[in-house]
């Protein structure tokens, strides 16, 4: 726990010691003035409460909460942590409860010990919604469907976040903060300078690609090296696509293993892929700095003069890579990576985020989740450039920077959002051989075995 959550916790005990006690002291006020008062004052007495009735029951229809500490678990660090505490301020002095923010970088193994030792926070704030549906699954979670309406949900949410919620059919879950990584980043001076146009459809993204080597550039940088984590960067390309060529369904059932990858949708987003990915007039040292350039080094070149490369996939969290005094959208800029078949799979986007969960059933932490679900909830995360909210009411001048309005309202314009696959997969799969099957396929492994090899990974259903 950081240190100011231990600052909040001590309040908290403070805070409800100093309750009890008032609690304690009260009952002889109660009784003096029985005993004082004349059976012809007690109308006036009896009238004056009779008239302040109504406000005293309004303020605790929450105040009744006054007191209760809700603890809320997550892998965010300190900084997020941090402002999310700032966030919820007005929600503790409007109810009187006490937040706790904790948090762990070994928030998966810390919270699968606690649950399986009955001793959960009362919220946990998943940072991806595979483990979520795993705790929902085991009952360790509330369906909070039970006082949140669908008709308030969707209020406050589109669809596809809602039905990233919902497991079996009851919602689990309810989203706090989202990254984009639909994302094309290309060296805005030079392609500004070319009079180069941003690709509405993948078919302009391929034009512009050999238009760019056939004016003597060169159209990507692309760089996958991450130590033990190498091939991750690949994982995403295939998923984005599989998004625009396959559609949400297929997507789903990819994820779920009910789609092998050795099938013509998955197949064809790896051909997709290796239009760019193996041709080596399209990418900057080809495919032998794509398997050594570490992934953050890899839009550098961009920033070269003249830039070494014009494009470069990558998420929104690429900019902490930049070099430093970056200005996005003067020295670099981003557009939405294309549809590619627009009338049937629409505008997806591919992203992360993390997703929050009642683990212990109290009006308290019922209380808290519904706050949770406004975007009020995330005003400081959002003021302090941390991240995109989800959520409906969170309006675009709260963020900071054009870049941060970009991107919320590309999420806010997506037809689809799904989340990261190979982070929903079995670990086997999604950390294990469909990185390492990225690697062997830039390595010129053919895409048959590829494909089976990842399939023959996969644990049996």
């Amino acid at each position: 726990m950081f240190n100011r959550k231990l600052l909040i916790l001590f309040s908290s005990l403070v805070i409800l010691a100093l309750i009890l006690a008032a609690c304690g002291g009260g009952a002889a006020p109660t009784e003096a003035p029985a005993e004082e008062a004349p059976a012809e004052e007690e109308p006036m007495e009896e009238e004056a409460p009779a008239e302040e009735e109504p406000m005293e029951e309004e303020a605790p229809a929450e105040g009744d909460l006054a007191g209760q500490t809700v603890t809320i678990f997550t892998a965010a660090g300190e900084e997020q942590a941090n402002a999310m505490a700032d966030s919820m301020v007005p929600f503790e002095e409007r109810t009187g409860i006490d937040v706790v923010i904790e948090g762990s970088g070994d928030f998966e193994t810390l919270a699968t010990v606690r649950a399986e030792a009955g001793d959960l926070p009362d919220i946990i704030n998943f940072p991806q919604p595979g483990l979520m549906a795993d705790f929902f699954r085991e009952g360790f979670l509330v369906d909070l469907g039970q006082f949140l309406s669908d008709e308030y949900m969707q209020q406050q949410y589109s669809q596809s976040w809602i039905d990233l919620g919902t497991v079996d059919g009851s919602l689990a879950g309810v989203w706090h903060n989202a990254d984009v990584k639909s994302l094309v980043w290309y060296a805005k001076p030079a392609f500004d300078a070319a009079g180069y146009e941003i690709p509405e459809t993948w078919d302009e993204l391929t034009a512009l690609t050999q238009q760019i080597v056939d004016d003597g550039g060169v159209p990507w940088c692309i760089g996958i090296e991450s130590s033990g984590a190498t091939g991750w960067v690949g994982t995403d390309w295939v998923e984005d696509i599989m998004l625009r060529t396959a559609g949400a369904e297929a997507y789903d059932a990819w994820v779920a293993g009910e789609l092998p990858f050795d099938s013509p949708e998955v197949r064809n987003a790896f051909d997709t892929m290796g239009e760019i990915w193996l041709n080596p007039d399209y990418v900057l040292g080809g495919t032998t700095s794509i398997l050594t350039v570490a992934f953050g080094d890899a839009p550098l070149p961009m920033f070269d003069d003249p830039p070494g490369c014009y494009m470069h996939r990558q998420a929104s969290f690429i900019v902490n890579f930049f070099p430093e005094g970056t200005v996005v959208g003067e020295d670099v800029d981003y557009f939405y990576l294309p549809p590619i078949d627009e009338a049937n799979y629409g505008k997806p986007v591919l992203g992360s985020g993390s997703i929050l969960s009642l683990a212990n059933d109290t009006p308290a932490g019922r209380a808290t989740i519904e706050f949770l679900t406004t975007g009020e909830s995330t005003k400081a995360e959002v003021e302090a450039g941390i991240f995109v909210a989800p959520h409906n009411d969170v309006p675009l001048d709260w963020y900071p920077d054009d870049a941060l309005r970009g991107f919320a309202e590309i999420l806010a314009n997506a037809d689809t959002f799904r989340f990261d696959g190979s982070d929903l997969m079995p670990g086997e799969v999604g950390t294990g051989t469909f990185w390492t099957g990225i690697v062997e396929y830039v390595s010129g492994t053919d895409l048959d075995t590829v494909l089976s090899t990842i399939d023959a990974s996969f644990p049996s259903q």
